[in-house]
């Protein structure tokens, strides 16, 4: 009998799928909704439906509280003005959170497979590999995007009432905005595009760069810093979900990327509105290519840690559990044996 210690920063545990036989056994995350058929078709009419819930979550939701917002003699952005309230800020993180039970009804109804498997292949949010990847990744991945506030900027003149508001709706809304993009995205729409080939390693790079492309062309940026910028972080997220076999490291970089944003951004009085919404030609600088390559070097560090074991797969008949092989890394009751 050999043990074998799972890694300090990577997930310690693992059972079976608790969505059971509907789940493919020994299965990479990329390739569970692969079958018989390419189902390409049914493909395409999920992501068109994803990208429904994308226009329908926010138009909704920000339109409602724009009424209370004009109620209070401002005018935001859905409604064509250039107030950028705390309301309209807190409506658009709440709406494309939602993306994350979209995604999950879509992906049951289309394909059959419960929705919890958009977490991981375990079928669970593996909190403990977002608590430790926090810790490993973070502090690095937050200076590296600090470097792009070294740029001059306006500032705009926030009231104190409105400071506080939006950092409340940032710390409160914004890591879910962005788990409901990388549920979408790196889960959805990677899952299905990474169907419709027969070998995997086909799925995985159409997977990747399909992911990838859409998620550059949603921010509609016509930059190229920002562009690059954008592509090269999807790629690195949907190469990190499918060697770790779930979406919590991707959450993670996306919400404290997003999270940390926005706060340093009040710290400094910047304009919202203006900020999240210009990506026009001549807004990116080279600063951005700071957090670029820190997203390739995290991106290389996680293959490198899950080289022993690969992917991570679903669990199966006659395979051990999918954390179970990762490289020796510190003793402690975390050990699996097979």
């Amino acid at each position: 009998m050999t043990t074998i210690k799972n890694p300090s920063w990577l997930p310690p545990t693992s059972d079976e799928p608790r969505d059971g036989p509907s789940v493919p056994a020994t299965v990479e995350y990329h390739r569970v909704l692969a079958g018989d058929k390419r189902r390409i078709g049914r493909g395409i009419f999920a992501i068109f439906l994803l990208a429904v819930g994308l226009v329908i979550f926010p138009t909704a939701i920000g339109r409602a509280a724009a009424l209370i917002d004009v109620q209070m003699g401002k005018t935001p952005p859905i409604l064509g003005g250039t107030d950028y309230t705390p309301l309209s800020h807190a409506s658009s993180m709440i709406a494309l959170g939602l993306l994350i039970p979209w995604s999950m009804v879509i992906q049951r109804w289309l394909y059959g497979v419960p929705g919890a498997s958009l977490h991981s292949v375990t079928s669970r949010f593996r909190f403990d590999l977002l608590g430790r990847s926090l810790l490993f990744l973070g502090p690095a991945w937050l200076v590296a995007n600090a470097v792009p506030a070294l740029t001059p900027g306006d500032e705009f003149p926030w009231s104190h009432f409105d400071l506080i508001a939006l950092f409340v709706a940032t710390v409160l809304f914004t890591p879910l905005q962005s788990a409901g993009e990388e549920y979408g995205v790196r889960g959805l729409i990677f899952r299905v595009v990474g169907s419709w080939t027969r070998n995997r390693r086909a799925g995985l790079v159409a997977g990747v760069l399909v992911s990838s492309l859409l998620f550059t062309a949603v921010h509609g940026a016509t930059d190229p810093y920002i562009i690059v910028w954008y592509f090269t972080l999807a790629t690195g997220l949907a190469v990190i979900t499918w060697r770790t076999g779930g979406l919590e490291i991707a959450v993670m970089l996306h919400a404290a990327l997003n999270t940390f944003t926005f706060l340093l951004a009040l710290v400094l009085h910047v304009d919202l509105g203006t900020a999240t919404q210009d990506r026009s030609a001549g807004t990116g600088t080279p600063y951005l290519l700071v957090p670029t390559l820190t997203v390739v070097v995290i991106t290389a560090v996680v293959w490198w840690r899950t080289r022993r074991s690969g992917p991570v797969r679903t669990a199966g008949p006659d395979q051990p559990s999918p954390l179970s092989n990762f490289p020796i890394s510190a003793p402690g009751p975390d050990a699996v044996s097979r």
